[in-house]
């Protein structure tokens, strides 16, 4: 389900004329109601349910429902953002509450970066990235008679 707006709490980042969610939606979807002052989803159909908006939002004003393989149906789920970790509260149809804690990120923005570590290393095998050569001999390619 795409992300929605409880226009309750948004405060539209108290009157600017670009809200979080609209700085950091990689599909540009959310806008600023000129006149509600209130963001809103212009495209839901469109919306990746990345949960960026959702992280970003400094009045929890954002959700997306879970996807159903972690989240049942019904139940919603809301992160806080730490300077740590990540704290997720999923609220379930019954009631019951839990909370999952997962670390954020620790490298700096824009250092990441994936080509360094390949560097010497034969891209055009079968191996997996991370795999050294002396497990080659368990992915020899099968002989056809």
């Amino acid at each position: 389900m795409p992300s929605f707006v409880i226009t309750e709490k948004c405060d539209g980042c108290k009157g600017g004329d670009k809200t979080a969610c609209m700085y950091i939606c990689p599909n540009d979807l959310m806008v600023l109601d000129p006149n509600a002052m209130k963001a809103y989803n212009q495209e839901p159909d469109a919306c990746w349910e990345c949960f960026s908006c959702v992280k970003i939002c400094p009045t929890q004003a954002i959700e997306v429902r879970g996807y159903s393989d972690f989240v049942p149906m019904g139940s919603s789920i809301v992160p806080m953002m730490g300077t740590e970790d990540v704290m997720w509260t999923c609220k379930f149809r019954n009631g019951v509450v839990k909370r999952f804690k997962f670390p954020i990120r620790t490298t700096p923005e824009g250092t990441a970066n994936a080509y360094k570590a390949s560097k010497g290393k034969d891209l055009n095998t079968e191996l997996l990235f991370t795999e050294e050569a002396e497990g080659a001999s368990l992915r020899q390619p099968l002989k056809t008679a």
